[in-house]
């Protein structure tokens, strides 16, 4: 079987050819590699705003299509601690200047949008795993004292704090039947940014560890290095990189026993092959697909393509879209434009070029396959898969602008111009 996307012509089912192929795409005996954690997508306040603003059905329809088996089937999404980038406004669960006991600890607010989408997620997909990461610690915590920029303070009291403050998140949604299965230390710790943000040196989320968190964060949910967005490509560089952050903290002992794994996203692309190579054993994820600026064109799906491409052929395990669903426009609450699978526009969902490529893979890859390694002039354009049951998912994308007959599982078949695809061969 064979399912193609084009710019005009979305996911169309096509049968096998008989032409003679001059591409043959193989795969050696022994090619299996990582295990595949699953896909997905983040939640975020915007999104849900958006949802709310459909009728019951068509908001049924939105999450059929992206968590239900027929849909993209995604069963590992991100929850952001606290507001992310794309929250309605800024917030934590505890604004009150010196409450180190969190006696005023509070995820209300999460409860008239964030948790009701999650609940209509876990709905569809009973298996949802998650990772959670926060943009800011309450400002009290930082210096200065705002959610965009600033550090964290560094002293036992204020530590400690913070520390019991993402392990009363963990314990605040699985109160709501949300289990937290990663938590990821901090969003971009490499950035200063307009929305929520902290900046974290690879040392000091090396001690912040140690000091807090030798034991892990509480039971059946692993501490992450991530999300990881350096080595930066600006004056950052310097002091972004790969021996700066992953490679920093994975050497000190302690954190090398606690660190379940590393989340990279955006300039983390270019340490994700270092880390792989230097600690092979350690579980990698993509956490946030880069995110266009709202216009959800055809050419930058290719390019969204080619990044999934490479951060599975370089170890990563799970592949994590931003916006799943935004209003028209796509605009956060400080101005950036950006794609989403699914676009709100005058109270009816359109379905983008970024939501069938996902649903090229999340649609037939299952959690626990493994990924396959690829031989020959192709394989830079395929990215394929073993399923438990056996089955073979070679998703492939077509650049040029000419169709092309390639050989996969020996039988042959016509890549249509310009098009994403997916193969699928049952075990036989």
């Amino acid at each position: 079987m064979i399912v193609s996307t084009t710019q005009t012509n979305p996911w169309m089912m096509v049968s096998a050819q008989k032409t003679a192929p001059t591409n043959y795409i193989e795969i050696q005996p022994g090619e299996l590699r990582q295990t595949i954690r699953g896909f997905g997508g983040c939640f975020s306040e915007l999104g849900a705003r958006a949802l709310q603003s459909l009728s019951p059905q068509e908001r049924d329809r939105v999450n059929d299509a992206l968590f239900s088996a027929d849909g993209c089937g995604f069963t590992f999404c991100r929850l952001p601690i606290g507001a992310s980038d794309f929250a309605h406004g800024w917030y934590s669960y505890d604004e009150v200047p010196g409450d180190y006991q969190l006696k005023h600890f509070s995820i209300e607010r999460d409860k008239t949008c964030i948790i009701p989408w999650v609940k209509q997620a876990q709905s569809r997909q009973s298996a949802m795993q998650f990772m959670a990461s926060p943009w800011s610690p309450p400002t009290w915590m930082k210096e200065p004292p705002v959610y965009n920029y600033g550090k964290l303070i560094h002293t036992p009291e204020n530590e400690a704090a913070y520390a019991n403050y993402l392990r009363r998140y963990v314990a605040a949604y699985a109160e709501q039947g949300i289990h937290i299965d990663q938590l990821h230390l901090q969003n971009e710790p490499t950035s200063t940014q307009k929305f929520p943000s902290c900046v974290w040196t690879g040392e000091k989320m090396r001690d912040f560890i140690k000091r807090n968190f030798a034991d892990g964060i509480c039971p059946d949910t692993d501490l992450w290095l991530g999300t990881l967005n350096g080595p930066a490509s600006d004056e950052r560089y310097g002091w972004t990189r790969f021996n700066n952050y992953a490679h920093t903290v994975l050497q000190d002992e302690v954190c090398r026993k606690v660190v379940a794994g590393v989340g990279y996203q955006w300039g983390g692309k270019f340490a994700v092959q270092q880390t792989h190579d230097s600690y092979p054993e350690l579980e990698l994820i993509q956490t946030e697909s880069e995110c266009g600026n709202g216009e959800n064109t055809w050419e930058y799906a290719l390019y969204i393509y080619e990044l999934m491409h490479h951060y599975f052929r370089n170890g990563a395990s799970a592949y994590m879209y931003w916006n799943m669903v935004l209003p028209a426009g796509g605009e956060s609450s400080w101005g950036w434009r950006q794609n989403s699978l699914v676009t709100v526009n005058e109270a009816q969902p359109q379905y983008n070029h970024e939501y069938y490529l996902m649903k090229h893979f999340a649609h037939f890859v299952k959690p626990g396959a493994r990924y396959l390694q690829t031989h020959g002039a192709w394989s830079a354009n395929t990215t394929a898969f073993q399923n438990s049951d056996g089955t073979k998912v070679f998703v492939i994308l077509n650049p040029l602008p000419q169709e092309i007959p390639v050989a996969v599982g020996g039988a042959s078949y016509t890549l249509q111009k310009n098009s994403l695809n997916t193969i699928v061969i049952n075990q036989k």
